[in-house]
């Protein structure tokens, strides 16, 4: 059984058919990628598997359990983290406040955060910054620790390097790599080679289908049956 099984999915902004019977499945312990050109459907997979776009057809099935048509926060209930890419943290608490905000329904609260900060070490060092004075990057780790921290068995990243500098980049990478140890992973990234580096396997969505996939190992944006959907 997977973890997470889309099938079938159509789901739709209002007449914009997005996804059109895009199907998929995760198993535990891996990190997915979703990748492909901008406008295709990526993200609103993402969001799809959330409830926070529901499909109009088709089934979401998470740990076993149809949750179609559930609201997001009892989807996330079960255990399904969402880091955006607009990262969202509170930009007026502290790193330390925005952490706990995320920790305050967990067991072992200040145990779980000692743990985010061994995992990122520089939100240690700014934990008594203001989130909103943080770097892109910084903030970009902010936000993958506090959806670490809810005991989530699921996390979906979107676009986790989107506008960060390279070196920040590869601190980005090395967290998700680290988190993956834990935390199962759907990462929907723009940089193809990236992805290939830090997932399993992968998913090519082309108007809002799933036209290739497999294991990343040896995958370059060279092949060709990959290089014709990620040319505009």
């Amino acid at each position: 059984m997977s973890l997470l099984e889309l099938d079938g999915i159509h789901t739709y902004y209002g007449e914009s058919h997005i996804l059109q019977g895009l199907s998929l499945s995760v198993e535990e312990g891996e990190i997915v990628a979703l990748v492909g050109r901008n406008g295709v459907g990526k993200t609103t997979t993402l969001r799809t598997a959330l409830g926070l776009t529901p499909p109009r057809e088709g089934a979401v099935r998470f740990d076993g359990t149809d949750v179609t048509g559930m609201e997001p926060h009892e989807i996330a209930a079960r255990g399904m983290g969402w880091v955006p890419e607009e990262r969202r943290v509170f930009s007026h608490l502290t790193v330390e406040e925005n952490l706990r905000v995320a920790a305050h329904s967990v067991a072992d609260a200040a145990g779980r955060i000692a743990e985010a900060y061994e995992l990122f070490p520089a939100l240690d060092r700014f934990s008594d910054k203001d989130a909103g004075d943080l770097s892109g990057g910084q903030q970009q780790m902010l936000a993958i620790a506090r959806g670490m921290l809810g005991d989530n068995d699921l996390l979906l990243v979107d676009e986790p390097s989107e506008g960060l500098a390279p070196q920040i980049v590869e601190d980005v990478v090395e967290a998700l790599r680290a988190a993956s140890a834990d935390t199962t992973m759907v990462l929907v990234e723009q940089n193809f080679r990236l992805a290939m580096d830090l997932a399993d396997r992968f998913y090519l969505i082309d108007h809002g289908v799933v036209v290739e996939e497999g294991e990343t190992a040896g995958v370059t944006s060279d092949d060709e049956r990959i290089r014709r959907y990620l040319t505009a």
